[in-house]
């Protein structure tokens, strides 16, 4: 039997130093130095890139200095050669050392791949040595070092004009499906378009927290090969392998867990048991082109492998079906979709209809709005089993848990957390998501959690797997306004939704 202390087997008591600053403060300190780069033009995206590159030269220091491990710098470009310089010579070593730690192949040439200097003033650049300098980084907890770092992703996603919202899935969301997904230490899980790493992070957290004996050889492949990663940005892959650094996941020498490039393009050579990712944003794949006039313009890109059911530019219902194509035999999965994938006809339709057959689809998770950086996205959770060839259906009952329903939240004054997915997790019964009781009935229309037979998914125009069918507290206002809307022609309840504005929060 597995213990279930909460210990990490691979971090010795060495790495377990009293730590007398909170994480929310150096990540206070950290960011407060950002607003005077500001000043020169420097984004939040580019001041968290200049910190990975200095914390990692500082860190790879520390360990090879006070714990005896081996250095991943060469001499010449190490956190020594760099701090004692000042001026035009600390700038022009700077970039000599992103230069040289970009080639290659392996963590090091992953993380400083195509690395610029941003940081244009000698002064400040100085400075911010100076800062990374004055704390002691491999002494903290693996926890409070990636807890400062999720915490520096965090902010830089705030950052609406970047754009690095759509790399940063909300870390409550994350858990919540690595809790009913219950990843263990023989899983090989993969995120195919990764971003920052969240999912990979906290399916790694999750096989640490709750499985603690652990042979020489399990703890091996805890740190080398648990999770796998695909994603298309340089410099986003650069935040995720960062992110698992701090987590203590470490590939070989020679390897990379994080793969930079289009997962899309085709099948990986190795299948996983367990896939978990929330694909970008975006309905159409598609290229830039210049045409013979000069303008830009914008090309839809149809993606063609053979072993998808239906070809389209459809991007996600292209990851849907990459997705099934990377999970091994009895394989399981949880992809974050947008709403046109219930819904959509043509190619959509052939492929949920696919997907219900030769998969088992057993449950869906109708997220409310509000919760992503990215405005107006309308997301699900998808979770399906990969089986073997069969004439009969696998799929018997999808299960829907509508948390959209009445649920306002926003990102600021009523987020997403873990109390918000609560009752999801309590539904889904993780332990044995064969017996689920529906919450949901004629006679209890405020319960969010509902059962639908196979028959009833085909039957439905175009397989349409949308729905909402939760309420708030009969009797309530809004259960009326639902009651009302179940029962009164459509414009009627237009006309009388209009006088009632009132919703429920979680």
């Amino acid at each position: 039997m597995w213990a279930t202390a909460r210990v990490r087997p691979y971090e010795t008591k060495r790495f377990r130093k009293h730590m007398t600053t909170q994480p929310s403060t150096i990540v206070q300190r950290l960011w407060n130095y950002c607003n005077v780069l500001r000043d020169d033009g420097i984004s939040y995206g580019d001041y968290v890139e200049q910190l990975i590159y200095l914390l990692f030269l500082k860190m790879d220091e520390e360990q090879a200095r006070d714990y005896g491990q081996e250095s991943h710098i060469p001499a010449e470009y190490n956190w020594t050669s760099l701090k004692t310089l000042d001026g035009a010579e600390l700038e022009t070593h700077y970039r000599a050392t992103l230069d040289a730690l970009g080639k290659g192949q392996g963590l090091v040439a992953t993380i400083f791949r195509k690395a610029l200097n941003r940081i244009q003033d000698p002064a400040k650049l100085r400075r911010l040595v100076t800062l990374i300098e004055g704390q002691q980084w491999s002494g903290l907890n693996l926890d409070v070092k990636a807890e400062i770092y999720e915490g520096l992703l965090e902010k830089n996603a705030q950052d609406i004009k970047s754009g690095a919202g759509q790399y940063f899935t909300p870390r409550p969301l994350i858990r919540a499906i690595v809790e009913v997904m219950q990843p263990t230490p023989k899983e090989i899980i993969c995120d195919p378009a990764c971003g920052t790493g969240g999912f990979l992070t906290a399916a790694h957290d999750y096989v640490v927290e709750h499985y603690s004996t652990l042979s020489r050889a399990q703890q091996a492949h805890l740190r080398k090969r648990l999770v796998r990663g695909w994603e298309i940005v340089d410099n986003t892959a650069r935040l995720c392998m960062m992110n698992l650094y701090l987590h203590g996941i470490r590939p070989d020498d020679n390897g990379a867990l994080v793969t930079v490039g289009d997962s899309l393009l085709s099948k990986p050579g190795d299948e996983f048991s367990m896939v978990l990712t929330n694909p970008p944003f975006g309905k159409k794949s598609s290229v830039s082109i210049v045409t013979e006039s000069g303008e830009s313009k914008r090309e839809s890109q149809t993606v063609e492998r053979a072993d998808f059911w239906k070809s389209t530019s459809n991007k996600q219902l292209n990851f849907v079906q990459h997705v099934k194509s990377m999970l091994a035999m009895h394989g399981r999965a949880a992809v974050v979709v947008p709403d046109n994938v219930l819904f959509e006809g043509g190619a959509g339709e052939t492929i949920r209809r696919k997907l219900l057959h030769e998969c088992d689809v057993h449950t869906l998770l109708r997220l409310p709005t509000g919760i992503f950086y990215a405005q107006g996205v309308k997301a699900n959770a998808l979770f399906f089993d990969r089986k073997p060839a069969s004439e009969k259906p696998w799929t018997r009952h999808l299960w829907i848990y509508d948390l959209r329903t009445n649920v306002n939240l926003t990102l600021r004054k009523n987020p997403l957390t873990e109390t918000t997915l609560a009752d999801f997790i309590a539904c889904y019964n993780p332990e044995n998501r064969h017996e689920r009781l529906p919450t949901w009935s004629e006679q209890t229309p405020e319960g969010r959690w509902r059962r639908y037979s196979y028959e009833e998914l085909v039957a439905r125009d175009k397989a349409n797997l949308e729905t909402s069918f939760g309420c708030a507290t009969r009797g309530s206002t809004t259960a009326m306004r639902c009651w009302s809307r179940m029962r009164w022609p459509r414009p009627a309840w237009r006309t009388w939704r209009l006088r009632w504005s009132s919703a429920v929060k979680l």
